[in-house]
């Protein structure tokens, strides 16, 4: 199992970043990526530590551990320079905050991650069909989300997935030990969401893409 979208104590969560990578460890996952919120300042300061967490571990274990970055509540001009220089930086996954349904994100957020070709939009609450579209033209995938509050919009987020053939994936958005869960966590979100046990699998299979074109440093 892979979590894409994770927090430590870099950004609002709890855990500093290997104590996190432990927790997963623990509970069995394959890779996971260390994704704090980042925005225009903050991407030069906390992505090189994520990158040098992820390189230091890693030849300590079999799971793979990912820098990575959530471009959080950026203007959507900004969004495309970021996304970029999180990359520069070392993330090798790139997730953007997108419009949830819970927070006041700047209209037009969701259609800028996915022009920005971010590897992850994450809870993009009442996704437009069009913006679903351009997501499945680009390959940017849409989150299915574990957190409350995000979690509102998974349902529709599947349905017009389906309706464009976008690809979703599983995101914990974990911030502290309580957000963890076994591997079998991530099969039960994405199966609440709507999605038939063919496109549970489909999820499964390309977060495990994603990570292996990331390990072999083929970004966008």
């Amino acid at each position: 199992m892979i979590d894409l979208h994770t927090h430590t104590l870099l950004s609002d969560g709890e855990l500093i970043p290997t104590e996190l990578v432990r927790r997963f460890e623990v509970l069995g996952y394959r890779a996971v990526a260390l994704t704090d919120h980042v925005d225009t300042g903050l991407v030069e300061t906390v992505v090189p530590v994520l990158a040098r967490v992820a390189a230091d571990l890693a030849d300590e274990m079999e799971m793979r551990v990912l820098a990575g970055a959530e471009v959080t509540h950026c203007r959507p001009k900004h969004i495309a320079r970021v996304v970029k220089r999180a990359r520069e930086l070392g993330a090798r996954i790139v997730v953007v905050h997108g419009e949830s349904p819970v927070e006041s994100v700047v209209e037009g957020t969701n259609r800028a991650a996915i022009e920005a070709g971010c590897d992850l939009l994450a809870h993009p609450g009442l996704l437009a069909e069009a913006d679903a579209r351009l997501a499945a033209e680009r390959g940017v995938m849409l989150e299915i989300s574990a957190r409350g509050g995000h979690s509102l919009a998974n349902g529709h987020v599947a349905q017009v997935a389906r309706a464009v053939g976008a690809q979703v994936v599983y995101g914990s958005d974990s911030h502290d030990a309580a957000d963890l869960g076994p591997p079998s966590k991530a099969e039960r979100v994405l199966a609440a969401a709507g999605l038939s046990p063919e496109e549970v699998r489909a999820a499964l299979a390309a977060a495990q893409d994603l990570v292996a074109r990331a390990l072999e440093g083929e970004g966008r």
